[in-house]
């Protein structure tokens, strides 16, 4: 995964055929403050038959701007360019929400068509979509005069674009001058605000190769973005895009919608060009540093620090799963074999600002539900965990991989959808993990060595509901080592349906591969909570 400062990026964040000029090139008013290109015919299925196309030539990356111009472009510089909002896409209709543009610089070096659609109708009285590109000019930002996108030259394009919040909205909260809910920047990189209105993980269109041995990691980009008219009254803004890469092409259609969160269903249709080794679809990328059940690091002032606290699963056999995140010492890669999943997700359980004291507000960071639209047969969900020892960098992936082979000449076709908002967004009567806490095993008399003590607690759901006396029993597995000393009780702080399990679990010095053990509370036949799903590694648990 490329390695960039994800605090400031979240604080920056704060077919179309080509032809020659047609007839009705003329025939529509150019955008106010934006230079429009010459006009040609758009639709869906054309955009489909171009990704075909392109994925049976040998891959060409689009020619750039001057590379020494863009790399004095970093952090600092890059903070400086501001896209004028008087000059956004609708930034006067048709719709509510404006779309704004972002500047290349050192970490965005891709250049990144942009097209304007617009119904035309024909003097046969047929209406279809005509694409113009909306031609980069410097004039539509603010940068000082020293800046040094100043000296950009000949095939600068835009690096990416945002959809600000309704210019009919709220504006004493949420200005659409200076707010927006949605981010394409990077490669394939998106990301929306949940309904707590902040930034967090990312989504991708597709991920090639990752951390597959004896092969880099491929990063495939959006290269052209083509944005529908928007309709009066929706809340629903459609995209389309182009995807290009070594390995990949596809189209994509984006059909996001601004609620109380944003959810966004997408359709993707995928070509490839070369075999690939892990083909992940649907996937998400999030930070996770440390949490309670990680404080003996003590690296950090903080409590926790992370975007994301759990992978969430609901298999096609109707289970719950909640597995929480580990800051791997070396790259893991956790697969879950399933068939047609009802849906996964990185989530940020953890809500309270007391859980992070931090400023950025951790605890306000979107969760993103991954949820199929259709049956996608046989693979696996799989969970990267990488190390890392700051906030900064993203070093958690989950996807889904199908178990077919991504071969050279293969297409696909997926239609899913994103919920980027606190919760998951079905409803169950299962009672969910909200902590998992690990310290020295055993008790104060005696401490045998290599035995670790979990604390598991889970609320909500069946718990609230049980009554007085009801016998609660932990179901508690693991592949080997020893469980012992298992005890499951109400915690002791008076909310209700809020229950905890302890137990301690230990495997010989000589065990050096990962453990899976499984936990889940039921009263006689009932399930009463989701499966709590942890992999312990006796090298990975560090204890003062």
């Amino acid at each position: 995964m490329p390695e960039f400062n994800r605090r400031q990026f979240l604080g920056l964040l704060a077919t179309a055929a080509a032809s020659a000029a047609l007839p009705w090139s003329n025939a529509l008013s150019a955008e106010a403050g934006l230079a429009l290109g010459s006009a040609s015919a758009f639709s869906w299925e054309g955009l489909i038959h171009q990704a075909r196309l392109m994925a049976l030539q040998p891959y060409q990356a689009a020619p750039q701007p001057n590379h020494d111009v863009l790399e004095q472009i970093d952090w600092a510089a890059h903070g400086k360019i501001h896209f004028k909002a008087d000059d956004a896409l609708f930034a006067s209709g048709p719709g509510q929400y404006p779309i704004a543009f972002f500047h290349p610089g050192r970490f965005f070096q891709s250049p990144v068509q942009m097209f304007r659609l617009d119904k035309f109708t024909s003097g046969s009285k047929q209406t279809q979509l005509i694409a113009r590109e909306i031609l980069y000019d410097k004039r539509h930002f603010e940068m000082p005069d020293d800046s040094p996108a100043q000296h950009l030259g000949a095939h600068t394009s835009y690096a990416g674009f945002r959809i600000q919040e309704s210019r009919l909205g709220d504006q004493t909260r949420l200005d659409w001058q200076h707010n927006d809910w949605a981010a394409f920047l990077g490669a394939s990189y998106f990301r929306a605000i949940g309904d707590e209105y902040q930034y967090g993980l990312s989504a991708r269109g597709i991920a090639i190769n990752v951390v597959e041995p004896g092969l880099a990691e491929e990063f495939p980009a959006f290269t052209r973005f083509y944005f529908a008219p928007q309709t009066e009254g929706s809340d629903t803004v459609i995209v389309y895009a182009l995807l290009d890469g070594p390995s990949i092409t596809g189209a994509y259609r984006f059909a996001m919608t601004r609620g109380t969160g944003v959810v966004m269903d997408i359709e993707a249709n995928l070509f490839l060009r070369k075999d690939v080794a892990r083909f992940g679809i649907a996937p998400a990328t999030s930070m996770y540093w440390f949490s309670e059940k990680d404080k003996a690091f003590q690296i950090d002032w903080r409590p926790e620090v992370h975007d994301s606290d759990g992978l969430a699963l609901w298999t096609g056999a109707d289970e719950h799963i909640w597995r929480p995140l580990i800051d791997r010492q070396t790259i893991n890669v956790s697969s879950f074999a399933d068939r047609n999943p009802r849906g996964y997700g990185l989530m940020q359980r953890e809500r309270r600002f007391g859980e992070y004291l931090d400023e950025v507000h951790y605890e306000r960071r979107p969760s993103l539900w991954i949820e199929p639209l259709e049956e996608w047969g046989e693979g696996s969900v799989q969970l990267v965990e990488l190390s890392t020892d700051e906030e900064l960098y993203d070093n958690i992936v989950a996807m889904w991989v199908p178990r077919e082979k991504a071969i050279a000449g293969s297409s696909h076709r997926l239609r899913y959808r994103l919920h980027w908002q606190a919760e998951e967004p079905f409803k169950t009567d299962l009672a969910r993990c909200v902590a998992t806490r690990i310290g020295r095993g055993g008790e104060p008399a005696q401490r045998p060595p290599g035995v670790h003590k979990f604390e598991v607690e889970f609320k909500g759901g069946a718990l609230d509901h049980l009554t007085p006396g009801t016998k609660v029993e932990a179901v508690l597995s693991a592949a080997r080592g020893t469980i012992s000393g298992v005890i499951t009780e109400i915690v002791p702080n008076g909310v209700p349906g809020h229950w905890f399990t302890r137990f301690d679990f230990g495997v010989p010095e000589k065990e050096t591969e990962p453990v899976d053990i499984r936990l889940f509370l039921r009263s006689g036949k009932q399930t009463l909570t989701e499966t709590w799903l942890y992999q312990y590694h006796r090298s990975e648990i560090q204890l003062a």
